[in-house]
């Protein structure tokens, strides 16, 4: 996968690139007058968690490169709506369009018809996209520690804050979160799918989940199949959970939501 994960990030440059030429930074500066301002994703996961409840990112993925084709009958607006009526905390969208089926326009669309606050999924590297993220509607954007260094990951936070978006820091590693702890935001993302194989493996929140300083807010990423599964995430004394390709590939997307949402242990 280390070679697949080059080949996106420098698809994604290129593509950056010529969306610069499109549509300069200076224009974007300029819209963000005019955006709304974004909902607190880290103020509504602190809300679940003051009330000892653990927290549930829904994902809106089409498509991935380890899972191809994840839902055929793929509608973003229902889908959202059966997480937000399912009792999701938060949602999670995927925005790249050649490897996950995602798009700019399908975050935008589920701005408009949801009050839950969004996470831009998206392999983010440049200031542009953080500032292209508060306009399509984001809330919060993702930051993956193993294609940043630790100055960019820096530089990209604090464009970020400064467009009033929360920043979710995903971390595969030790190493990673070393990197990440020189980061002043909260949101930790233990994502549990090894980059090299694709293969995903829970004892990887097992491991780092304690490494974690306990004034961060953990979340549990990739994996994770059933309420067996939560159990067992929860016990690693995580926060929440990061959920996309088990709930759909369900065949009623709400009551999965629900179940996965109120885990009891």
């Amino acid at each position: 996968m280390k070679n697949k994960l080059n080949e996106i990030l420098n698809y994604k440059k290129e593509f950056v690139r010529k969306r610069k030429k499109i549509i300069p930074q200076s224009s974007l500066i300029k819209s963000l007058k005019k955006i709304k301002k974004p909902k607190s994703f880290l103020k509504k996961i602190q809300q679940k968690i003051s009330r000892k409840k653990y927290f549930l990112i829904a994902e809106v993925k089409h498509s991935s490169p380890s899972g191809g084709l994840i839902r055929k009958n793929f509608n973003p607006k229902k889908i959202a709506l059966a997480y937000e009526k399912g009792g999701a905390t938060c949602l999670s969208v995927l925005t790249d369009k050649k490897y996950f089926g995602g798009c700019n326009e399908y975050l935008s669309t589920i701005r408009k018809i949801t009050n839950l606050p969004i996470l831009r999924k998206d392999f983010i590297f440049d200031p542009y996209q953080v500032i292209e993220s508060r306009i399509i509607g984001a809330d919060c954007i993702l930051l993956i520690m193993a294609t940043l260094g630790i100055k960019k990951a820096q530089e990209l936070e604090r464009v970020a804050l400064d467009c009033g978006l929360d920043v979710l820091i995903e971390i595969h590693n030790k190493r990673d979160l070393e990197k990440a702890l020189n980061l002043q935001s909260k949101l930790i993302g233990i994502n549990n799918r090894n980059l090299k194989t694709l293969k995903t493996d829970l004892s990887v929140t097992k491991e780092i989940a304690p490494l974690v300083p306990k004034n961060r807010i953990i979340i549990s990423e990739s994996g994770i199949n059933n309420e067996e599964d939560i159990i067992k995430m929860l016990k690693c004394k995580i926060n929440g959970l990061l959920v996309g390709e088990t709930l759909m590939r369900s065949n009623n997307i709400e009551d999965k939501t629900k179940r996965l949402s109120n885990v009891k242990f």
